[in-house]
């Protein structure tokens, strides 16, 4: 398919419709973490929750658009969809759908509980169901090799420590517990694979290098998660708490490698994961009282904002120039 087939013409249309990746959902994922990390800051400061609600309004449109765009592809290109269910490096991605329910319940609930209560009810279950069929694919299919690994795998299994986050507020606490737990185990699994193909096999394509930063994620989530279960600030919160930050300042110096690669929608991954940690350093500050945790979490929201941003304004222009929802794109 030649570029101007993609780009140009009324025929472009369905061509691109065609090839819009399931990994868009990464994109709702990174603005309803600064949602989540905008409230923790207006709770920091004592100011009412004006930006975070703005913010949320934007990752609610966002989300509904990509959702919509989808829904028609599956529509119109079942084939497709099925295509990328059964790819091994694009099946991992599916489950950002669930995550972004459970992220935006999550975030309107303080605003709106008789929605976003539903939200992240329905995120949860779909999220668990797959959990249980990607896990399956996992065991099952086989067609799985060791290039395939990459850390993105972390995103169906440990994605269900996100459950708790409303799940204890809800007195949901075994349900909070179990979803901890499953996310907790297969973080520690998918650790240890995951580092055996960073290390031991070939690097990373170039397009998937940003998925380092997912390594981010499971610690500071598992940390909120834990910290909201057990009420208190503990030995074993710390323990999930500090990885996140060691896994921070790795992929803190791949910047420079990082910042040479050519522009991709996986450049998403910088976005989640950093605001997962920017939360957790504000819950550290909250219960520490520790002048040094309130100045990380500060440092670190500066720096998620300005991620976020330049990823909108590089996604629109991607958009813009045709780049994106490319075949393989």
């Amino acid at each position: 398919m030649s570029q101007s087939a993609v780009s140009d013409g009324p025929t472009a249309a369905p061509d691109r419709l065609a090839n819009v990746p399931i990994s868009f959902f990464a994109i709702v994922m990174g603005l309803s973490g600064l949602t989540l990390a905008t409230l923790e800051l207006e709770a920091f400061l004592g100011v009412p929750p004006v930006a975070s609600l703005g913010v949320l309004g934007l990752t609610l449109v966002v989300f509904a658009t990509i959702a919509v765009l989808y829904g028609l592809k599956a529509l119109r290109f079942p084939g497709e969809v099925r295509a990328e269910w059964n790819h091994p490096v694009k099946i991992a991605f599916f489950p950002t759908v669930s995550i972004s329910l459970v992220l935006t319940g999550t975030a309107l609930h303080p605003f709106a509980p008789a929605l976003g209560f539903p939200l992240w009810a329905a995120g949860a279950v779909i999220h668990l169901v797959a959990t249980l069929a990607i896990v399956s694919m996992w065991i099952s299919a086989p067609h799985y090799e060791a290039p395939h690994l990459n850390p993105a795998w972390f995103i169906p299994a440990v994605g269900n420590v996100l459950v708790p986050l409303l799940g204890v507020q809800h007195g949901l606490v075994e349900v909070s517990w179990f979803f901890l737990a499953v996310g907790l185990v297969f973080w520690i699994i998918l650790l240890t694979i995951v580092f055996n193909r960073l290390v031991f096999h070939h690097p990373l394509p170039p397009h998937l290098l940003p998925t380092i930063c997912i390594l981010i994620a499971p610690p500071a989530l598992a940390f909120l998660a834990y910290t909201s279960l057990a009420g208190a600030l503990d030995g074993f919160a710390r323990l999930l708490y500090y990885p996140g930050v060691f896994f921070f300042l790795i992929v803190a110096g791949q910047t420079p490698r990082l910042l040479r690669l050519p522009f991709a929608l996986s450049w998403w991954a910088y976005s989640f994961p950093l605001a997962a940690l920017t939360v957790a350093t504000f819950v550290m500050a909250d219960e520490t009282g520790l002048a040094g945790f309130a100045y990380g979490a500060l440092l670190l929201y500066a720096l998620l904002s300005v991620v976020v941003t330049g990823l909108a304004l590089r996604t629109v222009l991607a958009i813009r120039q045709g780049a994106v929802c490319r075949p393989d794109g």
